[in-house]
């Protein structure tokens, strides 16, 4: 295989200027901040999905009869299609040749795709049914089956959508550091704005009196809730889709005339495979620059270290505060449920605190430098992972009051370490992605390519999690807690790394930028 400089070759001479565009992104003008804006509102929408599904899920699928152990399997399709997905999605997106743009049919393709994924989900329990399930039953297989079904439809069609997303802004900033962080912000911002929305709608429990229709003799009144939210989240997608679609013009890559109409000029190497296999891509990583990996190294342990709360955080808050369980008696299920949902208001005020810091990133990231900021946000995750551990600890020593009622002081901790968890959240939502866009000049690879090959460092840890936290955790005692520790000492020492080494190559990049 030759170097990707050879095959992943772009020129760029319209806009404001001619000359080549090493980075691999077109000559797009100037795109007004407030286009940037609406550009990344389609995160919103992914997003909401996504808080369901972080906050719902891992307790639903519980109740459909997976046992806590094995509950960490199923996500393992997120990471598995992303690895495949995003980095491929990303190459075609680069090269794609639509009149409608380069990116843009991938993100309704997605937004599609997920609108079908969450409608199967939502529906697992009623087709299941259909197809032979007893509603009284404990283990439903065919209600899983479907339900698994979807789930990996919506983890493909998530990765499908969001590297054109964040590819979309890459265009539009170019090699504009500055403007390439403040267009991450919007996405962050626009991502917490989707989990409030969401975490929200997860936290209320009457949505079936809403939607009576959702409640059937197959779907339960938490099920019935899940279907309802997925539903709405269908509507806010289709609406943030909207809007991104619509933000900026996206010019057509004309590839018999290797012309970008008004932007720049495109050249191929014809004696290379216009489209190279999953192992060629991957193969290319061998490429990449020192800083590159130095920040695909940082972001993988800050995964290592997000994906066990991500998988387990409204279940930590029924099984471990409120010392519930899903598929107990009607007594202790409750208790498992009133924890969720105390959970899930967590994870709203940990998405009000993600999406304030949001709109300051840029700023401190310029007065501070990223990899500063970087580290302490992966210090300060640690700590609260830290806090976590010790408030397990004290609640299995205790005897509450009232069963299923912890006390004041230990539910507004927890709170607080959700809502103070918001602040590194942030930062990992926009650094990494606006560090990867400004450092892959010297590279010739395109912006969905480059943020493809980023990808990689956020699902193989959750590859690592999936597989092994379930049973890790259940042969430490069935907790949440062995899980928490791994996490809290992969971040502390992405934080590490993060500001003893990183410091020397953004500061060379900063220096190196016209």
């Amino acid at each position: 295989m030759t170097a990707p400089s050879s095959s992943f070759k772009e020129e760029g001479r319209g806009g404001g200027g001619g000359g080549r565009s090493s980075s691999g992104t077109l000559g797009y003008r100037r795109v007004p901040l407030r286009r940037l804006f609406r550009a990344g509102s389609v995160a919103c929408g992914v997003q909401f999905g996504w808080a369901l599904q972080l906050s719902l899920l891992t307790p639903y699928v519980q109740e459909l009869g997976i046992p806590h152990a094995w509950s960490s399997l199923v996500w393992l399709c997120g990471p598995v299609s992303g690895m495949v997905v995003q980095p491929l999605v990303g190459h075609l997106s680069d090269r794609c040749a639509s009149p409608w743009g380069r990116r843009r049919p991938f993100i309704a393709g997605g937004a599609l795709a997920i609108a079908l994924a969450v409608v199967t989900i939502g529906y697992s329990s009623d087709i299941g049914s259909v197809l032979g399930d007893s509603s009284t039953a404990r283990l439903r297989p065919r209600a899983i089956t479907v339900f698994v079904l979807g789930f990996w439809l919506l983890d493909v069609a998530n990765n499908l959508i969001q590297g054109p997303c964040r590819a979309l802004l890459a265009d539009f900033t170019g090699k504009d550091p500055r403007r390439a962080h403040r267009a991450n912000a919007y996405y962050s911002m626009f991502m917490a704005v989707g989990n409030i929305l969401g975490f929200a709608t997860g936290s209320y429990s009457l949505w079936f009196k809403i939607l009576p229709f959702t409640l059937t003799t197959a779907c339960g009144i938490n099920c019935a809730n899940l279907k309802s939210a997925f539903l709405l989240g269908v509507v806010i997608l289709a609406l943030t889709t909207c809007m991104t679609l619509t933000a900026a013009d996206e010019a057509p890559l004309n590839v018999s005339n290797h012309v970008v109409e008004n932007y720049g000029q495109v050249a191929f190497d014809e004696e290379e495979s216009p489209d190279p296999s999953f192992c060629e891509l991957l193969g290319s990583l061998r490429y990449l620059s020192q800083p590159m990996l130095l920040i695909m190294l940082v972001t993988g342990l800050m995964w290592l270290g997000w994906f066990p709360f991500l998988l387990f955080d409204t279940d930590w808050m029924g099984r471990e505060v409120y010392k519930g369980v899903p598929s107990g008696s009607d007594a202790v299920h409750n208790y498992y449920y009133v924890g969720v949902r105390m959970g899930a208001f967590g994870l709203l005020l940990n998405s009000v605190v993600l999406g304030l810091s949001s709109l300051v990133v840029e700023r401190v990231c310029r007065k501070w430098g990223t990899a500063l900021v970087l580290g302490i946000s992966n210090l300060i995750m640690s700590f609260c992972f830290w806090i976590m551990l010790l408030i397990s600890f004290i609640v299995s020593k205790m005897q509450f009051h009232d069963p299923g009622i912890p006390p004041k002081g230990i539910v507004v901790a927890a709170l607080g370490i959700f809502s103070l968890l918001g602040l590194p959240l942030a930062i990992t939502y926009s650094v990494p992605y606006a560090m990867i866009s400004t450092h892959t000049e010297s590279l010739e690879i395109g912006q969905g390519l480059a943020m493809g090959i980023l990808n990689l460092s956020v699902v193989i840890p959750q590859m690592i999690v999936s597989l092994l936290s379930g049973p890790w955790d259940q042969l430490l005692g069935g907790g949440n807690s062995p899980s928490l520790f791994v996490g809290s000492a992969a971040a502390f020492a992405s934080g590490v790394i993060a500001i003893l080494y990183l410091p020397q190559f953004t500061a060379e990049k900063s220096r190196g930028q016209p």
